[in-house]
């Protein structure tokens, strides 16, 4: 609160901002369950460790095929959308 007139940080009124400055009547974040590091911290230790996916030749070989029609249709559709404008 720049003019400590109760409006906020932004003068957008009380309560808008983040409870750091001297009008928060006491009240705090504390143990870092708010945002920042502490709560990322907390929050990886919860989170599952996901395995790596391993994949066979054949699957590989499926989905790069499938990868290439997706790009060779999408080249055709540029240069369709090229010709277009040569027109």
């Amino acid at each position: 609160m720049p003019r400590q007139d109760k409006t906020g940080p932004l003068g957008q009124g009380p309560l808008t901002g983040r409870g750091l400055g001297p009008c928060n009547g006491g009240r705090s974040r504390g143990s870092g369950m708010g945002r920042g590091f502490g709560w990322r911290a907390r929050s990886m230790q919860i989170m599952p460790i996901q395995q790596p996916t391993v994949i066979t030749k054949k699957q590989e070989k499926q989905f790069l095929e499938q990868n290439l029609n997706a790009l060779k249709e999408e080249i055709k559709e540029t240069e369709e959308r090229l010709k277009e404008f040569k027109k």
